[in-house]
Order: C-alpha cells, then structure tokens, then sequence
C-alpha cells in the first residue's frame, strides 16, 4: 500500500499541469456550483437572525473551551480547511482548538453613510456581484475574487485605487469580533480603539472576526483605461510617481493607476478613470473566458503603442483573476494558448483551495524552493532601487506595482511602522508606497544556475526590505527569524492588545501564525 501511495505521490509532484487541469478545474467549478446554490437559497429575512444566532454559536463554543482543564487547553483557531487559505503556508491546525466558524453572508447595506456590513467569509467575487449593479463598489477591490474580506481585513490588502483611498485597512468603518473569554465586542474609530489598529495584520491572532462594517463608493459602469508605453528605467518610474501623487497633493489624479514591468527597461503603466458608455472608445470585456490573460493582453502594447479602451467594472475589477496575476501560468503552461481559452479557459481560475488540497509534500518543497510568490511593499521613491534588487536576486518578470497611501499615524498605532519622514508627501500625513508583486520561477533556476538559491535570495529580500522602510505581506512564506520580524513590524501595541482582549493565553502568536510550517534551514 505504501508502495502505491508513493507512486501516486510522484505522479502528482511530476504532472502538477494535468493536475490542475483535470482534478482542479473540474472540482472548482462543482464547488462554486455548490456556493452559488447555498447563497440562492439563503432568506434575506432570516439573515440578521442567523447571524446573532451563529455568533451565539461561537461564543458557547469559546466559552466551553475556557471552562476545560487548563492543563490540557490547546489554542484556539478556526475549523475552516487549511487548504481553503489563500496563504502559501499549511498552519498545523491539528495541534490547535478549532472553533467552528461558518459566516457567509452579505447583512446590510447603508446608502446614507456609504457603508456594508458583512460576515468575514464573503468574497470579493460575491460583493462585487451584490453592489456593482446597484452602482456601488467596495473602496478596495482585490482582484482575487475568491479572497475573502474578512481574511484580507485581518492580513492586508491594496488595489489600483489605493494611491487615493489607502489600504484596505484604511476602508474598514468596524470590525466585530468574539474574544477568547468568549466575550463579544465592537472595534472602531470610537470604540475599542487599540483593537481596532492593531486588528490589520494580525491574521486572527486576536479574536474571532465574525463581521465587519466597509466603505463603499458609488461607481460609473465602465472604467476608461489608457495604456502608456514606456520605455526607460527612470522614465517609468518617474511616470508612476507622477500619477500616483508622491510628487505633491494630487487635485485630479486618475482613479486607477497599476504598472506591469516587463523587463528594467519596458513598462506599460494603465490609468483608469471611472466612465459612463462612449460609443468612440472602444469595450474590452477583458475578463471573458476566450480573451488573452490581461498581462499578455497588456504586453501587446509595448509593440502596437498606446491604446485607450473601455473595460465594464467587473471585468475590471476581476481582470487578474483568471490568471491570477501570472501565477497559472507556472502551474499550466499551455494556459493561454488560443485552443486551450476556447477549450477550457470558462474553467479558469482553479481554485487555490484545490491547489493546497493536492500539494503534496514534495510539491511544498518545490514552491518554497523553486518559485517565488511574493508583495512586498517600499516607499514608492525608491521604486527604480527596488526593480534593480528584484532583478539581481530574482530575475522574475514582469513585476507588478501598484502605488498606495501609508498614513502616519504616529508610532506604535499597529504594526505598520509610520513612514519615515523623507518620503511623506509635503503637505499631508501620508507617504506614497507601492506593491511590489514577484511572482514565478527565478530566471536563475530557469537557466540551471547550480549555485543559486531561493531562500537565500528571500533573505536579502527581506534584509533589504527592513533596510528600506517596507514591510512583506504576510499571506506569502517568510523566512525571516522573530528578531528580523520584529524589526519589520511595530508589535508594541499588538503585545498590548493581546493581554488586554484576552488573546494572549487563547491565540497563537501573529508571528507563530505566519511562519513557513516547513523547517526552512532543511531546505538551503
């Protein structure tokens, strides 16, 4: 039996492509056929019911928990599949207390105040679908539909419309949440302030989020989005900087802005503005199943020039989702190949759900050591030196950058340190930063340089990433100690909160939380 087994392994660590195709495509889509089913038949008059009851749930459980032996408590966390994560890491759930958490549904919607109330576990594919055609649109929308905006609230979050509204973090009115002690609270701007700026980042270290309260904004139906060629190292990023309004207080700056780096000196910075129907501009429905990934769909520019087109909003909104930035094509490389769209793209994105659910160990291995999936954020200034570092360690691209708003909210306020004071912009309390997206196999390993080294080349990452003022989302792997950690974040506050709400004796620590579940010394 073990024999099989060992065989099967290596057939699925051998042909992950045809894995993903006929195992992860197929059960994605009967799984989203099954949610689509639970949402239609869920009663909107039921909802604000269900959910106090649900919350009751939880509490009884957290409570139960408190009142076992001491001796021989575990941790808590969630009883949610670790393969239904969207991080990279596989946390050891087993060692843990799981709770029962189950909080999918969309609870109201407040057109005075321009906010949404949501229980975590609703996607952003789902919110998209409930508010664009009302005109409405969350003031961060991931590109992912499946990520979760309870998970993104808890970890971090940016779009291309976060060089004028901040993170995502920025965007939550609320967070309510039920504490170890089995207690439930509210954190706002006005109540349990310390909780509510320590919540983002802290990966559910802190309590059990079981709704939250979100900006929302009114939207046109199209996005008009103009393709600007560029080629040059400083000129690009001189371009964006511009754009985005590191150079001074921006009056009338675009409501999008992204930038995909196709090689150090070719870029095509995008700039969107919201748009009602113009029948002189052409409509890209970027997002169909047949059309090109919309990086390839991008990189055409570089050689037709710039280009002005319509995208609907949720085409926009959704335009990485199918693959997944350029992710899917390290896992199905015939991906965007015209007979395999016209064939099976309807099938894309798998799920990343059921992408953990069939990594096998030595396919761990292989992600950690071979690939690279990285955001790294940096102040927006030293944009040109970031791409320079990023080829020299990586060799990966294209490369994303998305500019962002980082407030200073003045020092030990959560667990992003306040930007230094040479990158705020004159005038404000806030400093342009930008994503920094890194994802694929490093050019070295592509060219069978033996001496290169993943995890090595993180390092200097990361050591170059504390150097510069930045931080690392944390949903990818770290291979940083706590001592480096720590000099990343701001955990003052954190450490404060933890005692104070309970979280100390009945949660994982954030740092505990993040952490590759892997040795990652065995793999250098």
């Amino acid at each position: 039996m073990n024999f099989l087994r060992e065989i099967f392994i290596n057939f699925l660590e051998s042909n992950r492509s045809l894995v993903v195709v006929f195992f992860c495509l197929p059960v994605s889509l009967l799984f989203d056929m099954y949610l689509n089913v639970k949402k239609n038949i869920s009663k909107d008059l039921f909802l604000s019911k269900k959910h106090e009851e649900q919350v009751e749930h939880i509490q009884q459980q957290v409570r139960g928990w408190n009142e076992s032996s001491y001796s021989k408590r575990k941790l808590l966390c969630t009883s949610r599949p670790n393969w239904m994560s969207l991080s990279t890491t596989f946390s050891r759930k087993d060692k843990l207390h799981q709770i029962s958490v189950d909080l999918s549904d969309i609870l109201e919607m407040d057109e005075v105040n321009m906010t949404i109330r949501v229980e975590p576990m609703v996607t952003f594919g789902r919110i998209s679908d409930y508010l664009i055609p009302k005109g409405y649109a969350l003031a961060v929308t991931l590109e992912i539909k499946d990520a979760t905006l309870g998970g993104v609230a808890l970890a971090a979050g940016m779009s291309t419309h976060s060089h004028k509204v901040g993170l995502y973090q920025e965007n939550v009115v609320a967070y309510e949440l039920v504490l170890g002690d089995g207690s439930f609270v509210t954190a706002s701007e006005k109540e349990n302030v310390d909780l509510f700026r320590a919540l983002p980042w802290s990966h559910g270290s802190l309590g059990f989020l079981v709704a939250l309260t979100l900006k929302i904004e009114k939207v046109k139906p199209f996005v008009k989005v103009d393709y600007l060629p560029v080629k040059g190292l400083e000129d690009y990023c001189s371009m964006i900087r511009l754009l985005s309004g590191d150079e001074c207080i921006g009056s009338s700056l675009p409501d999008f802005i992204e930038a995909t780096i196709f090689s150090k000196d070719e870029a095509v910075v995008m700039i969107g503005n919201y748009s009602d129907y113009n029948p002189n501009i052409p409509i890209n429905h970027c997002s169909r199943w047949y059309k090109p990934w919309f990086y390839k769909q991008t990189e055409e520019v570089l050689q037709t020039g710039k280009r002005t087109e319509l995208i609907p909003l949720k085409h926009y909104l959704s335009r990485h989702n199918r693959s997944i930035f350029w992710v899917v094509e390290s896992m199905i490389h015939f991906g965007n190949n015209l007979i395999f769209r016209l064939l099976f793209g309807w099938l894309l994105p798998p799920k990343p759900a059921f992408l953990k659910y069939s990594t096998t160990p030595g396919i761990r291995k292989y992600t950690v050591t071979k690939q690279v999936f990285q955001d790294i954020v940096f102040p927006l200034r030293t944009l040109q030196d970031q791409i320079c570092k990023s080829e020299e360690l990586f060799n990966i691209y294209p490369l994303l950058v998305y500019p962002c708003k980082v407030y200073n909210k003045g020092p030990h306020s959560g667990q992003l340190k306040a930007p230094n004071e040479k990158y705020m912009v004159e005038g404000t309390n806030y400093a342009i930063y930008n994503d920094l997206g890194i994802y694929g196999v490093p050019g070295f390993i592509k060219n069978s340089d033996p001496s290169y080294s993943t995890i090595q080349s993180l390092k200097e990452m990361e050591e170059y990433t504390i150097k510069t003022g930045g931080f690392a989302f944390l949903y990818a792997d770290i291979v940083m100690s706590k001592k480096d950690f720590e000099l990343m974040f701001d955990l003052e506050l954190y450490e404060r909160v933890r005692k104070k709400y309970h979280a100390d004796y009945s949660f994982p620590h954030l740092f505990d939380k993040v952490k590759p579940e892997i040795d990652i010394s065995e793999l250098e």
